[in-house]
């Protein structure tokens, strides 16, 4: 350095006593907020926010429940990374100021390119359960499907939420006058779907629940006992709320494998989907596809949709990964039946991946009930929140004014590096 020269930021710059009122705006603390469901929801900036906060409320063996999947849950994991390889193709210059984020469905518009899937058990997860979900979707304007193994029943769903558009999922049992009850008084409670899922006959190896010793419903052993002493709140909505059971069957004890292993029926057939087709007047649902031939052989028998999906990861190990088939089993099927998917869906971006490919919607389990077991409905609204921010943001960095304007051009997934 020249002698006589300060060096830069040791000489040049000139210190000062602050004025109070300077410090005030500075000063000023955030208001508290006194209720304690607002102040873990305000928190939460992403589904992964959701899942952690979930993870401290509630008891190890239901967090796992919701959060697990099977065997080494490869499936799982292998779906998420399939979406984190997504690669969109932006488009910059465009007046993106006001867009459009609602989807057709099955003939109705839908606000958001999502639908809240089936779950089964939810009122384990929180009290409120599937009548939360349900008055949300409705708030919202997106449908909401009940599962067979919910914890409400049809008509108690039907009553929550009479304004939103429902959908009933359903497995077919070994009695099939059992299957046929729920579906006309699914019929009659105004729901306008069914949902068959054929990807279930037996249950998977959910190691977690095996593992946590998970029984349905819950026992109260010494481990539970031990765990639930640090979530005193679950305990007490559990055992001072409805007793917690299967609303549509009756359970015996054991895991969820166990009561799939009694009740459903492994001998499904391509003609069970046209017995039902013939019993069901209204949209038919077929879930659990996992290649195009399959995709094929439901829609000759009368599907209108194909639900491309390996359950979440909690049946089959090493299934496919369902966004890898979205774009061949349009190519298939996509002039005679609308192709969803589901698996693995944690951000925004993920739902308009899947449409880019040629999806017509996407559905979301885990996301929504991560923000049941952080706050109740209000959990559910801020996990509908969040997609919803992530999906108007991502489309408007895309450079598209609406989610019908995505084309496979937009996206494409990466190799595996």
């Amino acid at each position: 350095m020249h002698p006589g020269r300060t060096a830069y930021g040791e000489g040049m710059v000139q210190r000062r006593i602050p004025r109070p009122r300077e410090l005030a705006p500075l000063l000023r603390p955030a208001p508290f907020e006194r209720d304690a469901t607002e102040r873990r929801l305000r928190r939460a900036a992403s589904i992964a926010d959701l899942r952690e906060i979930a993870r401290r409320r509630t008891p190890r063996a239901v967090f796992d429940y919701t959060d697990g999947a099977a065997d080494g849950e490869l499936s799982l994991r292998r779906a998420r990374d399939a979406f984190a390889r997504v690669e969109f193709s932006p488009t910059v210059l465009r007046d993106v100021s006001t867009v459009d984020t609602g989807r057709d469905v099955l003939g109705q518009r839908a606000t958001l390119p999502f639908c809240l899937g089936p779950t089964g058990f939810t009122r384990m997860m929180h009290h409120e359960g599937e009548r939360a979900v349900a008055s949300v979707a409705q708030e919202v304007g997106i449908p909401y499907t009940l599962s067979t193994m919910g914890t409400t029943t049809i008509e108690d769903v039907a009553a929550a939420a009479p304004g939103a558009r429902k959908w009933f999922q359903l497995y077919l049992w070994r009695d099939r006058a059992m299957a046929k009850d729920l579906v006309q008084r699914a019929a009659s409670s105004g729901y306008d779907t069914i949902m068959l899922t054929v990807d279930t006959p037996v249950g998977g190896a959910r190691l977690r629940d095996v593992h946590n010793g998970l029984t349905v419903p819950p026992a109260l052993s010494l481990r539970t006992f031990l765990d639930g002493a640090r979530h005193p709140h679950w305990w007490a909505n559990l055992l001072t709320t409805e007793p917690l059971e299967f609303a549509s069957l009756a359970s015996t004890g054991g895991t969820v494998a166990d009561l799939i292993n009694r009740v459903f029926d492994p001998a499904l057939t391509i003609d069970d989907v046209e017995w039902l087709r013939g019993a069901w007047s209204g949209h038919l649902v077929v879930k659990g596809i996992q290649n195009v031939d399959d995709a094929r052989r439901v829609v000759d028998a009368g599907a209108d949709v194909v639900l491309l999906s390996n359950h979440g990861g909690r049946q089959l190990d090493r299934a496919p990964v369902p966004l890898e088939l979205v774009a061949p089993t349009v190519d298939a099927v996509g002039d005679r039946a609308e192709v969803w998917v589901d698996t693995g869906i944690t951000h925004g971006a993920d739902v308009l991946a899947a449409i880019a490919l040629g999806a017509r919607t996407a559905l979301i389990g885990r996301a929504y009930l991560y923000g049941l077991m952080a706050g109740g409905r209000r959990g559910v609204a801020k996990a509908v929140e969040i997609l919803a921010g992530e999906i108007v943001r991502t489309l408007q960095l895309i450079g598209v004014n609406s989610v019908d304007e995505l084309r496979p051009s937009h996206v494409r997934i990466r190799p595996n590096e």
